[in-house]
């Protein structure tokens, strides 16, 4: 196994930069440059200096010897001042060490993977953390890094396991009297098992709204304010406002932290009749995009009649409120009339959304858990017809059993972990 190293901070200017370094001869390349390491969780300062002996740079050193480090493999982390000079210095005299090499993009969470330091549904709550922009998308990318989605799987791969063993043993018996029928018991597990894998697929779409962003999507004719509402929500020109009908012909999109919730906000085309084919075709995304939308907010004037109706929890405003007397719920991009209570209300939506989002949260969550679902049913379906179903009962609990080792990334993984790992930076 190659020894791989890496910058593991950002590039550029900082007050420290960090150079990972991992693998069985992490210990002897650092110790090339800082003369020694300090014992293993302990930190030690140490001239670094290059192969003719000149200093490059004074330097904290960190080990972590294995399995007991991130990778699971001898871990070293030289803590520098964080000059590009001296981070390109250094590593240029790492990658001048037999046997070292630089890190792929990913290579340290790829390797906690294979010593079995992180399930695979770990390693993409971990890239999910590093990626969290809001509280709510590190809560949840934390409750997945922690490993709660493996111990919830675990649970479920154990109730089954059970269920198995319990027809196996009357399979390997049934040519004895067996005392007890073993049928509503299995039945109890395989559907308590089912319930929640329902429960888990259902909260998955949420979960991954969370993580990719929730959409509200501002709508109404043209000339009713959205774009000016967006500007004001916004604070900054996001989109081209004027008393032209049909100004903005394309979505708008403005992402935003809601009280720690990611919102992307979109401007859509006004929506009318029209002949002007760009402008048309500006309707028609706008039309998607508000359908697709997990909010639509319209904004209406007396006489609008819109192509797309409210549903339920859409919020309507009456548009230009501070210039309409009596005007009910009214809201102003202008003023900013009833802009706070609109945002409130759009949290409050969101958040009450937020209570069904579950652990899962990706598309390949979601096929590891249909399989195991749709095997379950077969399963206990067949369980009801007696002990001459039983050996097709167990297949469809290893099947189950299987899909959810996948979801942790330990059987029927290596096609997608190029891809997950490619996501990573190289001092990941």
């Amino acid at each position: 196994m190659h020894t791989i190293f890496a910058l593991a901070t950002a590039q550029g200017k900082a007050g420290v930069a960090v150079i990972r370094i991992s693998g069985p001869q992490a210990f002897a390349a650092a110790s090339v440059l800082a003369g020694s390491v300090p014992e293993p969780r302990k930190t030690g300062v140490r001239m670094v200096r290059d192969r003719a002996g000149a200093l490059i740079d004074e330097a904290m050193l960190i080990c972590f010897a294995g399995p007991a480090s991130f990778t699971g493999d001898d871990v070293v982390e030289i803590h520098l001042h964080g000059s590009p000079a001296i981070v390109r210095r250094v590593l240029s005299e790492l990658s001048e060490v037999d046997g070292l090499r630089h890190a792929e993009p990913g290579e340290f969470t790829r390797r906690a993977l294979e010593n079995e330091r992180l399930d695979l549904a770990q390693v993409e709550g971990l890239a999910d953390l590093i990626e969290a922009e809001t509280e709510a998308q590190r809560q949840q990318a934390m409750r997945v890094f922690s490993g709660g989605l493996g111990e919830q799987a675990e649970l479920w791969r154990s109730q089954i396991i059970r269920a198995a063993a319990l027809l196996e043993a009357t399979i390997d018996f049934a040519d004895e009297d067996v005392p007890e029928d073993v049928t509503p018991e299995v039945q109890d597990l395989l559907a308590s098992v089912r319930c929640d894998l329902l429960k888990e697929i259902a909260g998955s779409e949420v979960a991954e709204r969370l993580h990719l962003g929730f959409e509200v999507a501002i709508v109404g004719a043209p000339n009713a304010g959205k774009s000016t509402l967006l500007n004001y929500v916004a604070k900054r020109d996001a989109a081209i406002t004027s008393d032209i009908a049909g100004t903005t012909r394309d979505v708008i999109e403005v992402r935003m932290d809601l009280k720690g919730l990611p919102v992307t906000l979109l401007d859509t085309a006004g929506l009318r009749e029209t002949v002007d084919e760009i402008e048309g075709i500006g309707i028609e995304r706008a039309l998607k995009r508000a359908k697709d939308a997990d909010l639509r907010i319209f904004l209406m004037q007396e006489g609008d009649e819109l192509p797309l109706e409210p549903v339920d929890g859409d919020l309507v405003y009456s548009a230009k409120g501070d210039s309409r007397n009596a005007a009910p719920n009214p809201i102003s991009g202008v003023s900013g009339l009833g802009v706070s209570e609109m945002l409130d209300s759009v949290y409050e939506f969101l958040s009450n959304r937020m209570q069904k989002v579950n652990l899962a949260s990706k598309e390949r969550h979601r096929t590891a858990l249909r399989i195991a679902s749709d095997a379950l049913m077969v399963a206990d379906e067949q369980v009801a017809y007696g002990s001459e179903r039983y050996e097709l009962v167990a297949e469809e609990i290893r099947t189950a059993a299987r899909a959810l080792d996948m979801l942790l990334g330990r059987i029927d993984v290596e096609v997608i972990l190029d891809e997950i790992f490619a996501s990573f930076c190289l001092g990941k």
